[in-house]
């Protein structure tokens, strides 16, 4: 948390770094405490006054801005790693992101599973071609009913994705760094990340909602995926390298899985002119049949705005107030 400056009653200064946040500042401005000062610009002044920075990306001529900086908060959900790995620097100053988009990104990750499950992308493009050969052929469907989701990463994002599953009629096992033994609740069964090669096997739906950090990079490789069942379905909407990307690839066209959805990659665009012609992978994914290629929008989506608005609105209120900030990463572990 902020330590409450001196003396007592002096406002909480807020800079937005607007050049990369696309935040509706108005409405911000609406939603924290009449006394939170918000500033913002393009670009950090070489000589500033504020407590709080927003930026998921800061350098470190912006954290070294103001003398008074006591924390920096990412407007999305999981902070960088270059954000983490420079903060560590900086042990007075926390680091924060905000859970904004724990019902979409759950959402998407059912809408890929079912997509996988019941091969609708190549059903739908046969269709538009007036084929409709597969409806009365070996049309390859899961039904899930009774099946078992293994979620990597039962959090607050893999908790409703759990529920949804259960709904369906599906068993869940939950895996969760923090948990200790395996307990149950009234989800889920949940299992310590030790009993991943144990649970595999029996999983008949991959689910990996993880970030990415140290432990997780290639947590998921060739071996893991071995393990899985000859059927099982693979969604990924944690981050592209918590799967390795070569094993990911050759179980699919291999078809040693059945198929997977994938909402997160392993090539980004890196400058708005790329954004029409950048590769996810540099193994060919779209054209494989068993794969429902999504573009890293579980979170980013316009409905989802207002929900990133208010959370950050709150984090800001919860500093203003010299409460605990929600939603701090810790610096060490990587989320």
């Amino acid at each position: 948390m902020i330590p409450q400056k001196e003396p007592v009653g002096m406002p909480l200064k807020v800079f937005v770094l607007s050049r990369n946040s696309h935040l509706p500042l108005g409405d911000l401005r609406r939603q924290v405490p009449a006394d939170v000062e918000i500033l913002d610009g393009d670009e950090v002044p070489a000589q500033a006054d504020f407590d709080m920075l927003v930026t998921g990306f800061p350098t470190r001529a912006q954290v070294e801005a103001s003398p008074n900086l006591r924390a920096v908060v990412a407007p999305f959900a999981g902070a960088p790693k270059e954000a983490i790995e420079l903060l560590r620097g900086y042990p007075h100053i926390s680091l924060h992101s905000i859970h904004f988009n724990v019902v979409p990104t759950a959402e998407l990750a059912i809408g890929l599973m079912l997509a996988a499950a019941k091969f609708i992308v190549p059903m739908d493009r046969e269709l538009r071609r007036s084929d409709w050969r597969s409806r009365y052929g070996k049309t390859p469907t899961t039904i899930l009913d009774g099946r078992v989701v293994t979620i990597l990463g039962y959090g607050r994002i893999g908790r409703r994705i759990g529920a949804v599953c259960q709904a369906l009629g599906m068993r869940v096992a939950g895996v969760r760094r923090h948990a200790e033994g395996v307990t149950e609740d009234g989800i889920a069964t949940v299992y310590p990340p030790r009993a991943l090669h144990d649970l595999l096997p029996t999983s008949d739906v991959l689910m990996v909602a993880l970030p990415l950090t140290e432990e997780t990079e290639g947590l998921i490789g060739a071996t893991e995926l071995g393990l899985l069942p000859s059927e099982a379905i693979v969604v990924n909407v944690g981050r592209g390298r918590v799967i390795e990307e070569a094993a990911l690839y050759d179980a699919l066209h291999s078809q040693r899985i059945l198929a997977a959805g994938l909402d997160v990659w392993y090539h980004y665009p890196l400058r708005d002119e790329e954004r029409a012609n950048t590769a996810p992978s540099r193994f060919p994914f779209h054209e494989l049949d068993n794969v429902v290629m999504s573009p890293h929008r579980g979170g980013w989506l316009s409905a989802a705005e207002s929900s990133r608005v208010t959370e950050l609105a709150a984090l800001i209120t919860a500093a203003a107030q010299g409460r605990p900030i929600p939603s701090e990463v810790d610096k060490e572990l990587g989320y």
